[in-house]
């Protein structure tokens, strides 16, 4: 199991990024949530096995919407493991 934390850069607000981002979440098996920052990023916290974890990194690489666009993407590992159960956007 492993934790990251991921800042992702571009245009990620108002294009369906945190739903797609739950939805890509859900259909590999990473828990955690996806939060709007008030500077226009997104942070993401996920846990995952790291053969889940990697795919999920990639996909958000890509943008999971057509309507958005990664300009970068900032991935930090946490010694934490919070043990989330599920994956949600956090308001």
């Amino acid at each position: 199991m492993e934790n990251n934390r991921l800042l992702v850069h571009g245009r990620v607000q108002g294009v369906g990024f945190r739903a797609a981002a739950k939805q890509m979440a859900e259909q590999i098996g990473v828990t955690g949530w996806v939060k709007n920052q008030p500077d226009g990023t997104v942070l993401i916290e996920a846990e995952a096995d790291t053969t889940q974890l990697k795919q999920f990194i990639e996909q958000i690489n890509q943008g999971p919407t057509p309507f958005s666009h990664v300009e970068a993407l900032d991935v930090t590992t946490n010694d934490e493991i919070q043990g989330y159960s599920k994956f949600k956007v956090v308001h």
